[in-house]
Order: structure tokens, then C-alpha cells, then sequence
């Protein structure tokens, strides 16, 4: 399994580079206007693919956000693997958000699908079935299976997934990442609630997005 550095993602290296040097050449050119906004470019660029440690919860039968961003949906929805409706939360990524996806719960990986499609506003409900996505499912300690989509939006061209079939995942591990945007949706098995609300701001790896329904 694939595994990103530490401090940045080295997804992002080429971009990096390329905007680092077309600051150094604007300079060297005495171009001040080009070299500024090629810097700005440089330091979004360097901002986007920031990838900081983060500190995962040990409490058991939790689940970590799997993104950094908002909350913009929890309802029922149908799981892409088996058709069932489980109670979803969606996680929206801006452009300023870190954007290494991260394991909601320990497990190892049972399926992956990826599905083409097109580039709607990921905030919208129908991204959920029209937007280019790839969806992982994880089964937990007791069996219990996890589908984790990362869902591309209006600017994100890219969904990359580090992970494969038969992966041993640990809570708060990155596995992927959505180049320049945009959605995640987390699909919980029975048993499990929300632990956040609408709009709430969630860090992946860090924030408990759900726990399991005390009877």
C-alpha cells in the first residue's frame, strides 16, 4: 500500500515543483507581477496539499471522519455495494481543507468500485450517483461493513486511492485522496448513529463521526 509523506502528500509534489519554478523564473526574468501571482499560486498549491499529523481517538466502536470539511448531509441513502439504505453522513472538502482521506474505523478492505462519471457541485444531492467516485468498502473486528466514497466535484479531475482489495486498514490510516476538491460520504452499518450535526467543521482521522447505539 501507497503511503503519502509525512507533512505533504507526495501527490502533490509535481505541482508544487512546477509552481516553485515558474517563481524562480518570473524573478530571474525581473517579471515582479508574474513572479507575485505565480508565488500565490505556489503557496495555494503548497497549502492544498499539506498533510498533518493528526491524533485518532482509541475509544472502541467509534468511527473518525474519513475528511477534513463540512457536514452537508446525514440521511438515509443507498449503499452503492449492496443496494440497502443506511444512514449516511457527507463530508464536503473546499479548496482549503486538507484533502487526504483517512480511514473511518479499522478493518480491512473488501471491496472497491470505481465509477466514471461527471463533475457536478459535490455539495449537490445527485453528485452522490452522477459524479466520478470510488466507493470502499471495510469490514470491521465484528463483521460490520463500512462504505467509504470519495466522490469528485466541480474542480476535483483526480480521486486517487491508495488502497487495495485484501488491505489491513487501522483507524485514522490515509488510504486516498481527491485532488482539488470535493466530497466524501461515509455509509454506516446498523447499530451505529451520527455523532455530529449539520454544518458542523470535522478533521479526518480526528473527529468522531459516529459510535455505536448504546441499547
Amino acid at each position: 500500500m501507497k503511503k503519502p509523506s509525512i507533512g505533504l502528500s507526495l501527490e502533490g509534489m509535481p505541482f508544487i515543483g512546477l509552481t516553485a519554478l515558474l517563481v524562480v523564473v518570473f524573478a530571474l526574468l525581473e517579471w515582479p507581477v508574474p513572479a507575485l501571482l505565480a508565488f500565490v499560486l505556489f503557496f495555494f498549491v503548497l497549502n492544498f496539499f499539506r498533510d498533518p499529523e493528526r491524533v485518532t481517538p482509541q475509544e472502541p466502536n467509534v468511527a473518525v471522519s474519513p475528511a477534513d470539511g463540512k457536514v452537508v448531509k446525514i440521511e438515509t441513502m443507498q449503499d452503492p455495494f449492496t443496494g440497502e439504505n443506511r444512514t449516511t453522513i457527507c463530508v464536503f472538502m473546499n479548496v482549503f481543507n486538507v484533502h487526504v482521506n483517512r480511514a473511518p474505523i479499522s478493518g480491512t478492505v473488501d471491496a472497491i468500485r470505481y465509477y466514471p462519471g461527471k463533475f457536478f457541485n459535490a455539495s449537490l444531492d445527485k453528485a452522490s450517483k452522477d459524479n466520478e467516485r470510488n466507493a470502499v468498502c471495510i469490514l470491521d473486528a465484528d463483521a460490520n461493513a463500512w462504505t467509504v466514497v470519495q466522490i469528485a466535484g466541480l474542480i476535483a479531475r483526480r480521486i486517487v486511492c491508495w488502497t487495495e482489495i485484501g488491505d489491513r486498514l487501522q483507524r485514522g490510516q490515509r488510504f486516498g485522496l481527491i485532488k482539488f476538491g470535493s466530497r466524501l460520504d461515509l455509509y454506516l452499518p446498523d447499530g451505529y448513529v451520527p455523532m455530529v450535526r449539520l454544518n458542523e467543521c470535522v478533521f479526518a482521522g480526528q473527529t468522531i463521526l459516529a459510535a455505536k447505539k448504546h441499547i
